[in-house]
């Protein structure tokens, strides 16, 4: 799976049927892809819609450090973002209240 996938597929799709959840997180996420081809990718939650963009935009309130593949394996439930962090497979700057609510979305 490829980040476009990920973010502008998958995360869109679960963002947008979960509109007014996601709206009220009110925050702004940096998600920095780590590994071969690194890649940053924002979710901002301040707006009312298009949350999704490639590429660093604004100030997070929250940055998460991830594998693609990590992130693949939570966004189709194999793994979920509570052991992934405490595996060390993702990596959370900023604040941690903000991440436990995107995980909840995603």
């Amino acid at each position: 799976m490829t980040s476009e996938e990920i973010f502008n597929e998958k995360i869109t799709e679960k963002l947008n049927g979960n509109v007014e959840k996601a709206k009220g997180i009110n925050a702004i996420y940096a998600f920095e892809l780590i590994g071969d081809t690194p890649e940053t990718w924002t979710i901002d939650l301040t707006k009312d819609s298009d949350f999704v963009t490639k590429g660093a935009e604004g100030t997070p309130n929250c940055t998460v450090s991830i594998k693609l593949e990590d992130l693949a394996d939570i966004v189709e439930k194999k793994i979920n973002p509570q052991m992934a962090f405490m595996t060390g497979k993702l990596k959370v700057k900023g604040d941690m209240g903000l991440a436990l609510k995107i995980g909840a979305i995603l």
